[in-house]
């Protein structure tokens, strides 16, 4: 293990220089300014005391490296973590463009997703993005799936259809919380951003752009179909997601387990080990908070 150096650096600044660099830092003069901007400033005037870093590292001792301007700058916290044990408990939603056949025109396709079973909630084809589609669509989804009005999150990004007041407006009517992603950050809506993927690289994706509204929406309709009533999901077990939305998820992993059970039985030499875990994932996480290690965690990775 590394102890650093025992005697003392030749070069250290004395308690009377680390003063003076404290005492320069909050004067008037330069305490709205940063080791960066306070260094220049004193060479033009014939000084030197110290190098930024030296200031910086001064100041942190001191516990005075702080942003030393009035207007902060903007910080965004990771989104608290939201937990699914059952559909309608969490949707995620986004917007994606697609191609149109006038050139810089797109229709918006909006879509909702259940985070626990993966269902496509709703997949509404717009001519324009704005709030009060996201609003139109939001309830008639609501009422579909007759949501409980007090257990219901919606996640999405941070653009102005999910922000807009009317959205914001429509989301407290229906008592429905609303959670939103970092600006910029697409790994905090991971749920819709996987789901485009899988829309846009579908074999039967149209390989010419939309001649019209009603032939995205036709398109959109028709893999929504398969999403829900085809595809077997690899996060949920290989279920469909309208399987496992509406209870029949249980039913179909028992069977499973009952085949894979008997080819065990049937040949034993075969197997190595247990049959494959058809149990259903109970609880689903939409941006988990990352577990600090804990001190065994840490004891064991020193050793």
């Amino acid at each position: 293990m590394r102890h650093g150096p025992l005697t003392r650096p030749a070069n250290k600044l004395s308690a009377k220089e680390r003063k003076q660099v404290v005492a320069i830092a909050n004067a008037p003069k330069y305490r709205d300014l940063s080791p960066k901007q306070i260094v220049p400033r004193l060479a033009d005037e014939g000084v030197y005391v110290a190098s930024e870093s030296t200031f910086y590292r001064i100041l942190r001792a001191e516990n005075q490296l702080a942003h030393r301007e009035r207007c902060r700058p903007a910080t965004h916290r990771r989104p608290r973590e939201k937990v699914a044990t059952g559909p309608c408990q969490v949707w995620s939603w986004d917007i994606t463009y697609l191609k149109t056949t006038v050139a810089g025109r797109f229709f918006y396709l909006y879509l909702v997703m259940d985070v626990w079973s993966r269902k496509i909630i709703a997949a509404t084809v717009f001519d324009k993005e704005c709030g009060q589609n996201s609003a139109l669509m939001l309830v008639e989804a609501y009422h579909r799936h007759g949501v409980d009005p007090d257990g219901l999150v919606l996640h999405s990004d941070n653009g102005s259809p999910m922000k807009g007041s009317t959205m914001l407006a429509t989301l407290q009517r229906l008592g429905v919380v609303p959670s939103f992603s970092r600006p910029g950050v697409s790994n905090d809506n991971p749920f819709s951003e996987s789901l485009f993927r899988t829309l846009k690289y579908r074999p039967e994706y149209p390989n010419r752009p939309f001649a019209n509204e009603w032939d995205a929406q036709r398109w959109v309709d028709g893999f929504a179909n398969w999403y829900n009533t085809e595809h077997l999901h690899s996060e949920i077990r290989f279920v469909t997601p309208d399987s496992r939305h509406y209870g029949q998820e249980e039913a179909i992993l028992n069977q499973r387990k009952e085949v894979y059970t008997q080819a065990r039985q049937k040949n034993p030499n075969r197997w190595t080990g247990a049959i494959r875990k058809w149990e259903p994932i109970a609880i689903v996480q939409l941006n988990p908070e990352r577990k600090r290690p804990s001190e065994e965690d840490l004891c064991k990775e020193a050793a």
